[in-house]
């Protein structure tokens, strides 16, 4: 997929997240949109990779309790979704933010960062990478 096609695809989806709630009898189901935005949760711009094909990794991360990722940045966009638990993020000079059960979120990806498992019970992320072929989801930062 070309990246013309990789931002036709980002823009259906975004068409999908922004939708407004529907009744169920007018789609035979209801739609709660989570989450529509253009930024991350530190101000910066969605840029979307290129060079390869469009490719989508979903994933759940889970982090114990006082566990912690390493610092890092995002090659490509990340939607967040914090399924369970408690996750506080540390984004350097743009302070610290607290995710809990229910909150959605445009990951920062220029900005390093690191997440605690704030809480008392393990913390259960559903993370969706919108990226390409050959670009890195996470990237290591000292």
């Amino acid at each position: 997929m070309n990246a013309t096609a990789c931002r036709l695809f980002a823009a259906s989806l975004a068409v999908l997240v922004c939708a407004t709630p529907t009744k169920a009898e007018d789609k035979g189901y209801p739609l709660v949109p989570l989450l529509s935005g253009n930024t991350t949760v530190v101000g910066e711009t969605i840029k979307y990779p290129t060079g390869g094909p469009a490719h989508v990794t979903a994933a759940i991360i889970t982090l114990a309790p006082g566990a912690a990722t390493i610092t890092h940045e995002h090659g490509v966009p990340l939607f967040a979704y914090i399924l369970e638990g408690e996750l506080t993020v540390d984004y350097r000079t743009h302070g610290k933010r607290t995710y809990r059960p229910g909150d959605a979120f445009l990951e920062a990806m220029a900005a390093a960062h690191a997440g605690i498992n704030t809480g008392t019970t393990p913390v259960r992320i559903l993370a969706v990478y919108i990226g390409a072929q050959g670009a890195q989801d996470t990237i290591p930062v000292k």
